[in-house]
């Protein structure tokens, strides 16, 4: 079965409205490919590797969190950049790229998948004056130690985080945001969690957390954000009838 790419790109737009946001890079069609769509490959980020592995798929779409034409980059396109878009425009392939978006879904967000993961009650979102807060607030059903909320984040993920202790203190209420939100732990602090959780550390960030009395575990910016996009993935074929494909194309940050 096959879907017109306008129709899918038509769907998407109106499930993770992309309009309310501010974002870093376009979201939606970024370079585009063929005029219908049977099956789409979807990764965490459009490097060569999916790329390759689009291609071989046959794949008419690639669907990504990371895309391309980020704010502040060199528009030119050479190297690199001449790469991977001389391949998706001879394979006439599409990549359509949500970045916020998908991060501040309710449902199909990078933030809710990665809290129902992790076994969550989700209380609200970290930015109360947003309509589609991107990182959240929750509970943990039974108050655990950091070690211990660490080794069920490593188990949840297959992927050891790093762990930087703010005390002795049990974790009850704990935020998170997925990716390179390390800079929200301020605003974790505010909002009264025991515990942040983001996905990669800056130096800045173990001072704070040790001077603030606040646990940071840093679970990688990769390994937190693979399951937004799955899930859209996995939305798009349900509702569209579309073949759906998830490539992990492995990234130890």
């Amino acid at each position: 079965m096959s879907v017109l790419l306008n129709d899918l790109i038509d769907a998407t737009e109106q499930k993770l409205k992309p309009w309310l946001f501010k974002d870093y890079a376009p979201n939606g069609l970024q370079v585009e490919g063929r005029r219908e769509v049977r099956r789409v490959v979807s990764g965490v980020t459009a490097c060569e590797a999916l790329l390759d592995a689009a291609i071989a798929a046959d794949a008419d779409a690639i669907l990504v969190h990371h895309g391309y034409f980020w704010r502040g980059e060199n528009a030119c396109l050479t190297g690199m950049k001449r790469r991977r878009i001389g391949k998706l425009i001879e394979h006439d392939i599409s990549l359509i790229a949500y970045h916020l978006p998908l991060d501040a879904h309710p449902e199909l967000g990078n933030n809710a998948c990665l809290g129902k993961m992790l076994g969550f009650e989700t209380t609200g979102g970290m930015d109360a004056d947003e309509q589609r807060s991107i990182g959240l607030t929750g509970r943990l059903g039974t108050p655990q130690s950091l070690d211990a909320l660490g080794k069920q984040v490593e188990q949840a993920l297959g992927r050891t985080p790093l762990l930087v202790s703010g005390g002795n203190h049990t974790i009850k209420k704990v935020a998170w945001c997925t990716g390179g939100a390390q800079g929200y732990i301020e605003k974790a602090l505010d909002l009264g969690a025991d515990a942040y959780i983001s996905g990669e550390i800056s130096e800045q960030t173990t001072h704070f957390a040790r001077e603030n009395g606040i646990h940071y575990i840093a679970a990688g910016h990769h390994a937190t954000e693979r399951y937004g996009v799955q899930a859209l993935g996995e939305w798009l074929s349900e509702t569209l009838g579309i073949t759906h494909q998830f490539v992990d194309i492995d990234n130890p940050v």
